[in-house]
Order: C-alpha cells, then sequence, then structure tokens
C-alpha cells in the first residue's frame, strides 16, 4: 500500500458528489469507492465522511433514505439531486482551473 493523503473539505464534497453522480449508495460504499478507484490512496474515515455528508445534505446537494443494504442491514442510502448534479458541474470546472494552473506552475524550471 502507497502512502495515503488526507482530503480537504473542498476536495472531499466533490469526490462525494462524482460518487453519487453514478448511483445512489450508502456511506461506508462511498468511502469504500473512494478507496478502491483510488487504489488505496484516498481514504476517508468516518469522522470526515459522516460531517461532510450530513452538510451536503443540509445545503440541498444530496438526499437520504433508508433502505437495506446488499447484507440485509439498514443503511441510509445517499443520491445526488438536481442542485448536487450542477454544484458538481460547477465544482469540476472550478478543480480543472486549479488543477490547470498548479501544474503551470510547477512547469517551470
Amino acid at each position: 500500500m502507497g502512502n495515503q493523503i488526507d482530503l480537504l473539505q473542498g476536495t472531499l464534497d466533490l469526490l462525494i458528489l462524482k460518487t453519487l453522480a453514478l448511483e445512489p449508495i450508502h456511506g461506508w460504499g462511498i468511502a469504500q469507492r473512494i478507496q478502491q478507484i483510488s487504489k488505496d490512496v484516498l481514504q476517508v474515515g468516518q469522522g470526515s465522511l459522516y460531517p461532510a455528508l450530513h452538510r451536503l445534505e443540509q445545503r440541498g446537494w444530496i438526499d437520504s433514505e433508508w433502505s437495506t443494504s446488499d447484507n440485509n442491514r439498514r443503511a441510509k442510502f445517499y443520491s445526488l439531486t438536481r442542485a448536487g448534479r450542477n454544484q458538481l458541474e460547477k465544482e469540476l470546472g472550478e478543480w480543472e482551473r486549479l488543477s490547470a494552473a498548479i501544474a503551470l506552475v510547477l512547469q517551470q524550471s
């Protein structure tokens, strides 16, 4: 396993929104998917994940409902709202501009 990276709040929000754009999923599943897709570089702890989910729900970017998970346990499933899709598109654009600007600075010799 490589080094793991702590996520800033805004970055975590973006990753959660992007993960939920695929399908509704429960909190533990969101953390697992981020870790799996990042090849174990990004690990989201419960102490960061659930406050972020609560914050995104309060902003109206995600909804939640209780349902039964694959292992027959009750779990809260989160889904992206229309406002959340709009926010995701906005944040993806900002991320692309920011990462391009950082790359320009790092390429200077």
